[in-house]
């Protein structure tokens, strides 16, 4: 455990010059082992064949046979010492049919007998007349020798044996050379396992980003956890359409079976429109896309992956279009009650610099007449607005609408006859609030643009019947007929500076959530009739959000 713990404080370069240093030396040591022990075998049994083939050889000689016959040493002690000569042995020895030497290379060993040399009987040749090897340490030194019997000239009895002998030093001399040979084999494949792993490490580290693998192992693991902890679905796809990324939020936004692996499998047989392949070929980038897919409305965001400039993937993040709506409506709500409060504070610094400069000058009477003046038209607007609705949210945010319009220098005014008390509880008051946040906000800049200042923006409501029911009047230039149909289009304004053409379609979109619709028509103002400025009109029904199983718009929505 020691000793790989400290392998994994190493390096990658020195990891993979260690191991490929290790293997290479683990290989041609032991392929060099067995090589050695066969060349070793093979040469022995070689030079065992070629003492036994010159050994018969010498044998079937006539000089030798009658020789032998006669048992002339003086003929075959130089005749032993011509052949192994010519043969390249170490020693030619003859004897008689009972194994005593006629010819030896050391003279004093003649009329001795061949066994208490090497210990050898000689029975196979001598007994059995067979030709055969054996490998004993003699007079000479260790030996290799072929021994065959020599026969009669009529060839009916033995009368004497050969022995050829061929030194093992010859042999071990040669396993030397090659074992050799084989440490230097050794050594170069280790030098060039090292180069080979200097080069692959480099270039396995250039290739991820030059981390070590533990760092690559931990990114992982942070990776996969944090593809689970956030809430938007992520699929990820590579250079041919395998699915290589699959998040347990995707599935639970798509409703899809949590029993099934996606990972491996082609995008189109999972999700076939998801458009992901079309980034895939083309290479550009989608962002906040509005798509159906899987019968879930979406936003999604698709971008493409590049390595060294070449589109090895593609990444989708998606999530509800829903939730992307909750979080724009609270985020209007917010901005609207931080302007009720800028509106509110900009506005009674003003009136409390002008008090201020009134009591310094000694004006007492008209500063009190400026606090009941300023009193009573906020107290009258309060309780005028307490009398129209007692849901404290809508409340508070005419209230800071009637703020808004005074720092502008217009009017806002509600309909003495409105009456707005039975607002369901389970309605959404964030969503209510942030329509008619936006058509009065919408009506103030209209008729401040056309009218000017004390121009007046009349709000109505009434909750009698089915349907709750609220209108938002302007003194603005009014709309034509093609401005009234496109009006509610995404993008789309009537005014020339940019950051409009929201607003409305945000409102749209939200009514019909509740199950309503808004409409938007001239609005009269004279008694000859003429129009000015528009009426928007918003129309939810109570129904949807009283328990009931049906309302006047559901079959329209």
């Amino acid at each position: 455990m020691r000793q790989f713990l400290s392998l994994r404080r190493l390096k990658l370069k020195q990891r993979m010059i260690l191991i490929l240093g290790v293997i290479a030396i683990l290989q041609t040591g032991t392929l060099g082992y067995f090589a050695i022990n066969y060349l070793d075998r093979v040469l022995n049994e070689q030079i065992g064949q070629q003492a036994m083939r010159v050994a018969m050889t010498i044998a079937a000689m006539p000089d030798v046979v009658e020789a032998v016959s006669e048992e002339n040493s003086t003929f075959l002690q130089p005749l032993s010492v011509s052949l192994a000569r010519s043969a390249q042995a170490r020693f030619v020895v003859f004897g008689n049919e009972a194994g005593i030497r006629l010819a030896h290379p050391l003279p004093d060993r003649l009329g001795k007998s061949m066994a208490d040399d090497d210990g050898d009987t000689n029975a196979p040749a001598l007994i059995h007349g067979q030709a055969y090897i054996a490998q004993a340490e003699g007079s000479v030194g260790w030996s290799v020798r072929g021994k065959a019997p020599i026969f009669s000239p009529d060839g009916k009895s033995i009368v004497g044996i050969v022995s050829v002998g061929y030194l093992l030093d010859t042999v071990d001399a040669i396993v030397i050379h090659h074992t050799s040979t084989m440490f230097v084999a050794i050594l170069a494949a280790f030098i060039f396992s090292v180069i080979t792993a200097i080069f692959f490490a480099n270039h396995f580290r250039r290739a991820i980003f030059n981390l070590e693998p533990e760092q690559i192992a931990r990114l992982f693991q942070e990776r996969n956890v944090t593809l689970e902890t956030v809430r938007e679905g992520i699929v990820a796809i590579n250079q041919s359409g395998h699915i290589t990324t699959f998040n347990r939020a995707a599935i639970k936004t798509l409703a899809l079976p949590e029993d099934q692996a996606y990972i491996g499998r082609h995008i189109t047989d999972v999700l076939p429109d998801t458009g992901m392949e079309t980034v895939l070929a083309e290479g550009e980038p989608d962002f906040d896309q509005e798509i159906w897919l899987h019968h879930q409305n979406l936003i999604v965001n698709r971008i493409p992956l590049r390595q060294n400039g070449i589109i090895t993937g593609v990444v989708s993040s998606f999530r509800l279009k829903d939730e992307v709506d909750l979080v724009s409506r609270k985020l209007t709500r917010i901005k609207q009650y931080a302007e009720s409060l800028r509106s509110q504070a900009h506005e009674y610094n003003n009136k409390l610099h002008t008090l201020a400069g009134l009591i310094h000058m000694g004006a007492t009477n008209e500063a009190l007449r400026m606090i009941g003046q300023e009193t009573s038209g906020h107290q009258s607007f309060i309780q005028q607005v307490m009398q129209v609705t007692s849901d404290s949210i809508l409340a508070g945010c005419l209230l800071g609408k009637y703020n808004r319009a005074r720092e502008l220098g217009l009017r806002l005014t509600v309909d003495k006859e409105s009456h707005m008390q039975d607002l369901p509880a389970s309605l959404p008051r964030e969503q209510l609030v942030s329509i008619l946040g936006n058509l009065v906000d919408n009506a103030l800049e209209a008729t401040l643009d056309h009218y000017g200042p004390d121009g007046q923006v009349t709000l109505s409501f009434s909750d009698y019947g089915k349907e709750l029911i609220f209108e938002v009047n302007d003194q603005g230039a009014g709309l034509s007929h093609q401005q009234a149909e496109a009006i509610f289009t995404r993008g789309y304004t009537t005014k020339e500076t940019d950051g409009h053409g929201i607003g409305l379609d945000l409102v749209q979109r939200q009514v019909a959530h509740l199950g309503g619709i808004v409409t938007v028509e001239p609005n009269m103002r004279d008694k000859q009739g003429t129009f000015s400025g528009s009426r928007f009109t918003v129309y939810i029904p109570k129904a949807k959000w009283q328990g009931l199983e049906k309302h006047p718009y559901q079959d329209n929505t």
